[in-house]
């Protein structure tokens, strides 16, 4: 079931404000063509702005869960024995037996292919765990475990996923950029197959749920409803990540094609917690790190991409040796990215200043208190992390520069030592940098400049049916969007 409205900040309809309602007349050969749409097989369709696009986000998937009202006003659920049941408690627990379900203490079995469908009308949400969500929770189980699907509008879902990914206390310029990236971002992952769209973890877009909603995310989200970004009349796949380290990364080096708007750029993250950082590993955790080879005796730089990350690189150890991709080499490892130099470090040599890891906090807003880490943005949590890292105690074994930079290779000198991994960034570095937004937005940049900065040739405009394919596809002439 859909949800009920949208924020009341408009009045009107989702898509209606920005001219998404409309009839599409006949459409020749000629026309299908010019607007890249050959795929279009209705000859008209009514595009409906009754209600605004529904997002199906995979929350969680387990054995056994918990939903409870926030507070007086009861759940609805719908799927139960006994039709819809007003319920202030529902616990669920799938076994080789069944579906157990306890019904604020009463306890029943239900087959295993059971859906139930769980919402209320509490603008709080419904508890989930230790989140609270809005819309409709989806509870369905596959391949032994429970689903939970949350069911929302995009412009609600949006408010927490602007939230999970940044402080909310950065400028609104920056907000907004991750905004309008999150919705086309979202939109074009709609449909994709499967049960749900996106996942609420960084395998798609960070959403916590209510707690990660402020009043500034909600501006953020409000100020630019309904804008995406598009290149060449599509929607763009608007990936970022936290921060670059100094520069992006294009598309082709990461991923398998290059896309013309994912080109690397300079960026603008100088003051980030995570442009620079260092990380070491012992004789004992890159055995574990590294079992093929047994651990590492000597480590080759193979390739870099054109601004400086590892693409390729030769592991040899006791018992062999490996050649790795960067990415697969930052999994092993742990790193926060590939943009990185390989020492080793011995307790005998000068120690080097470690390099500026850290920025002061952000200012608190007044009148507020310390954060949860269920309310805490992404961006705080790994601000916080790096803090949290002790100094560098060990001194450092100097090494020419043309020994790690831009190629080159070092063996394991004696024993004792580590392995250390000097490193700028954090992510994959393609697309707009989180840390670069806030940099761009301190020097006085509006969201449109940012989001073009990061997405080379892209444009921001209001959404239009035809700008996905997979809804440019529906052959049915129904109005689309409508509950």
């Amino acid at each position: 079931m859909l949800p009920s409205g949208w924020p009341s900040t408009d009045k009107a309809p989702w898509a209606v404000r920005f001219g998404v309602v409309r009839s599409f007349p006949l459409f020749g050969v000629a026309a299908l063509l010019s607007l890249n749409a050959a795929v279009l097989i209705a000859p008209a369709v009514a595009v409906s702005a009754a209600r605004e696009p529904v997002m199906r986000v995979l929350l969680l998937e387990g054995q056994r869960l918990t939903l409870r009202a926030d507070g007086s006003l009861p759940m609805q659920v719908r799927g139960v024995p006994g039709g819809v049941r007003a319920l202030q408690r529902l616990e669920l627990r799938l076994s080789s037996g069944g579906l157990s379900v306890l019904m604020d203490g009463a306890r029943t079995r239900v087959a295993v292919g059971t859906a139930l469908q769980v919402e209320n009308d509490d603008p709080r949400g419904i508890w989930l765990g230790q989140r609270r969500y809005r819309g409709a929770l989806q509870i369905s189980s596959r391949g032994g475990q429970l689903r939970v699907v949350n069911q929302l509008g995009i412009e609600t879902y949006l408010a927490s996923v602007v939230g999970s990914e940044m402080p909310h206390q950065w400028p609104l310029a920056a907000l907004q950029a991750q905004a309008v990236a999150a919705r086309t971002y979202a939109l074009r992952q709609k449909g994709r197959g499967g049960g749900w769209d996106v996942k609420a973890t960084v395998a798609s877009q960070m959403y916590r749920g209510v707690e990660s909603e402020t009043a500034s995310t909600r501006e953020a989200v409000s100020s630019t409803r309904a804008l995406v970004l598009v290149h060449g009349g599509r929607l763009i796949d608007a990936v970022f990540h936290s921060s670059s380290g100094g520069r992006t990364e294009a598309s082709g080096m990461v991923w398998r094609h290059q896309l013309p708007y994912l080109v690397s750029v300079l960026d603008h993250d100088q003051h980030s917690p995570v442009h620079s950082w260092q990380k070491r590993f012992d004789a004992k955790t890159l055995r574990e790190r590294l079992p093929e080879t047994g651990g590492l005796l000597k480590l080759s730089v193979l390739t870099r991409s054109a601004s400086g990350r590892v693409r390729q690189a030769r592991i040899q150890g006791p018992r062999g040796s490996l050649v790795i991709s960067g990415r697969e080499l930052r999994r092993r490892l742990g790193l926060k990215s590939t943009l990185v130099q390989f020492e080793f470090v011995s307790g005998q040599i000068q120690t080097r200043p470690s390099l500026p890891t850290r920025i002061q906090p952000l200012p608190a807003i007044e009148g507020s208190t310390p954060a949860s880490n269920a309310s805490r943005s992404r961006i705080d949590r790994i601000t916080a992390a790096v803090a949290a890292v002790p100094p560098p105690s060990e001194s450092v074994l100097r090494l020419p520069v043309s020994t790690f930079w831009p190629y080159g290779s070092q063996t394991l000198p004696k024993s004792g030592v580590k392995l250390l991994v000097r490193g700028q960034g954090f992510g994959h570095g393609v697309g707009m940098s989180q840390w670069g937004a806030h940099g761009l937005a301190q020097q006085g940049a509006d969201f449109r400049t940012i989001l073009r900065h990061y997405y080379k040739g892209a444009d921001v405009v209001p959404f239009r049916a035809y700008f996905d394919p997979s809804l440019a596809r529906l052959t049915s002439p129904a109005p689309l969007w409508r509950g």
